[in-house]
């Protein structure tokens, strides 16, 4: 099997590989940064962006957003200048790739693993670490975040120091999207497995230690796929859609992922107490991302959460034979007595990556932020090229947006001025290239006035690929 979808691959035949979002491999530094524009003098800290980056050209599959080997790409700002680098997640994998020249592991799907002599015994039928989806900041550790699985330590200069396993805590990991209690310092984590027990979440206290090991979330009989979560002062909210693995299918050459919507969507709000797990249930839709959740009364009520939805799970190549896959920005109101939930539509236009002022999880948010389409134009799945605000207090669907012209644009970060409370002054920052010149910048826009559109550009020496996740990170003292 592995030989035959060796053969049979083809990577110059994937979108994902391609144009905006092909791979880049140098390893570059670089300060003075041209800045079009000017740099707000309160901002002093680095925006850093992780995303799937092939070290060599794969063999057997590759499934955007999944597969692919992290690299982190980071401008610093101070002063009003503007300094660059970007380096790979050094995984295992990664390194043995490299002593040998060419890519020895294949995509998630072909399950492609090497053995001796291409590799050492200890990695010989092992799966990659796939650190390449978010990089976040918790307790003095930089995390390189996987999509279900260990994450990688980094120093503030993107070096590799290796596995992650909070003093051997967590040792099967955590997955790319935990979310940080503003009010407490908690990281409140959750990770998948293709083994029982099949989910489990955790609790990181603010100095890093493990407060709540990997408990085990009762009711799933067969591994799923969760993305991201949320957080209120009470729950983590947990969306499991009918997405599930199926490692039969896989080994004999079919899809590792199955969509089995007559099971319908499950809301799982799981007490940071631990106490015992509420349900709602709904008919079958997808979500990538929340927004952000809360509690409509302090230590009771319902549970509101905000996501981007979509009808069904697509990943790679758009699936023309399919049809189209509606979805938009949802607020879902949740009983955790009744066990019900209640969905409103707030905008159906084609969206993702949304985000809001960290300082808020948990809480109610105001502004939020998303990328956006405005029509028209072939964009591959998870290429955007305008930006849009929504206020998180109202119901209206109303926007406000930045259409981007010739550039594709990321992830919107929140990057918040110094000394304001949350919510309130600071700026969103994105990635963004050019599809006329392949040109990147990153791009500074004012939160209170953001259909201004950019307040600088800051012209990036390398060609940035489009996707995925980042987070702006304040210098610390």
């Amino acid at each position: 099997m592995a030989t035959h979808a060796s053969q049979t691959f083809d990577p110059t035949r994937v979108p994902h590989l391609s144009g905006r979002f092909a791979p880049v491999t140098e390893e570059v530094d670089e300060t003075g940064l041209e800045v079009t524009g000017e740099l707000p003098a309160e901002l002093d800290g680095v925006f850093l962006r992780n995303g799937p980056n092939p070290r060599f050209s794969p063999i057997g599959s590759f499934l955007y957003p999944i597969d692919g080997d992290g690299m982190l790409h980071g401008v610093w700002i101070s002063g009003g200048r503007a300094r660059y680098r970007n380096r790979f997640v050094r995984t295992p994998a990664v390194v043995a790739e490299e002593r040998a020249g060419r890519a020895l592991w294949g995509g998630l799907e072909s399950m492609i693993t090497p053995q001796v002599p291409d590799v050492e015994p200890a990695l010989a039928g092992t799966f990659r670490d796939l650190p390449d989806i978010n990089v976040v900041r918790h307790a003095g550790r930089l995390l390189a975040l996987a999509e279900s699985g260990c994450p990688f330590l980094m120093t503030p200069e993107l070096e590799t120091a290796g596995k992650e396993t909070f003093g051997g805590a967590l040792p099967t990991g955590i997955t790319a999207h935990p979310k940080i209690d503003p009010l407490t310092g908690e990281m409140a984590v959750f990770c998948y497995d293709l083994e029982p027990p099949f989910l489990t979440w955790s609790l990181i206290g603010p100095a890093g230690d493990v407060v709540r090991g990997p408990t085990t979330v009762e009711g799933l009989d067969a591994p799923m796929m969760i993305h991201d979560m949320a957080l209120t002062s009470r729950f983590l909210v947990l969306v499991l859609a009918p997405v599930f693995f199926d490692l039969a299918a896989a080994m004999s050459g079919g899809s590792l992922i199955d969509w089995r919507p007559e099971q319908g969507t499950r809301v799982a709000l799981i007490p940071r107490d631990g106490g015992r797990v509420r349900w709602a249930s709904d008919e079958a839709f997808w979500l990538w991302h929340t927004v952000n959740a809360y509690d409509t009364e302090p230590d009771g009520g319902d549970v509101v959460l905000e996501y981007v939805q979509w009808s069904h799970l697509s990943m790679g190549s758009p699936d023309k034979a399919a049809g189209t896959n509606p979805g938009g920005l949802v607020r879902a109101v949740i009983d955790p007595v009744a066990g019900t939930m209640r969905r409103t539509l707030l905008d159906d236009a084609r969206m993702e990556l949304p985000r809001t002022d960290d300082r808020l999880i948990g809480q109610r948010h105001q502004q939020l932020a998303v990328a956006s389409e405005t029509g028209g134009l072939d964009l591959l799945p998870g290429e955007y090229n305008a930006l849009r605000w929504y206020d998180g207090r109202d119901s209206s669907g109303t926007s406000v947006r930045w259409e981007a012209g010739d550039l594709s644009v990321g992830e919107p970060v929140f990057a918040p001025s110094p000394g304001f409370p949350g919510g309130e002054g600071g700026y969103w920052m994105t990635y963004a290239t050019d599809r006329t010149d392949a040109s990147s910048w990153l791009l500074v826009i004012p939160a209170d006035d953001p259909g201004s559109g950019p307040v600088a550009r800051v012209q990036i020496p390398v060609r940035v690929p489009l996707g995925l996740h980042g987070n702006w990170l304040p210098t610390e003292e």
